[in-house]
């Protein structure tokens, strides 16, 4: 049986897709995957969440190469939004910014190591300019008691992550997760 050609091979590279249009993009960072796109999968404007692997060196990263640390890759969660009801500024300040620690270096919880870190994975020059601007608000709001180190870095290659991963908490209610909205 062949799998179906929407879905990539187990830990090959993801073709970017062309948003369809009237859509946008992000790739974001900030701990387990599966937390993330629980929470981001379900924001009004949102149209599709993909869990994978971003901000490495490694060619076609595989979960149980990314879990040691030594691929240089992120848990990442691939975002498509229709930016008539969710910009990219208010994705990141109401809800990225909201649903992870992004003061804690390769950290999130109980999970540590660089593939856990904060990161805002730019594709355009505008998403550079809104992500810095945005940063700097949530770093200077007081919300946090320690300085702000999410990365804004080129987004480069993302790798879907193996299909386990995919909508992980729906398909496992109760399972592992140090994502929620902080007020």
């Amino acid at each position: 049986m062949t799998k179906p050609t929407t879905e990539p091979e187990r830990g090959a590279p993801a073709p970017s897709p062309t948003p369809a249009a009237g859509t946008e993009t992000a790739v974001l960072a900030g701990g387990c995957f599966w937390g993330m796109e629980d929470i981001l999968r379900k924001v009004p404007g949102v149209l599709d969440t993909e869990v994978g692997y971003a901000g490495g060196s490694t060619a076609s990263p595989t979960y149980e190469a990314v879990k040691t640390g030594s691929t240089g890759h992120a848990e990442s969660l691939r975002v498509v939004f229709d930016p008539k009801t969710l910009s990219y500024e208010e994705l990141l300040e109401k809800w990225f910014f909201r649903m992870h620690d992004p003061t804690t270096r390769n950290r999130q919880g109980n999970d540590v190591g660089t593939q856990y870190r904060s990161a805002i994975f730019v594709a355009s020059p505008e998403q550079r300019r809104v992500a810095e601007a945005v940063k700097a608000r949530v770093d200077t709001s007081g919300r946090w008691k320690a300085p702000v180190v999410t990365e804004i870095v080129e987004a480069g290659a993302f790798t879907a992550a193996e299909g386990y991963h995919q909508d992980y908490l729906a398909k496992n209610p109760g399972g592992y997760t140090c994502h929620w909205i902080r007020e």
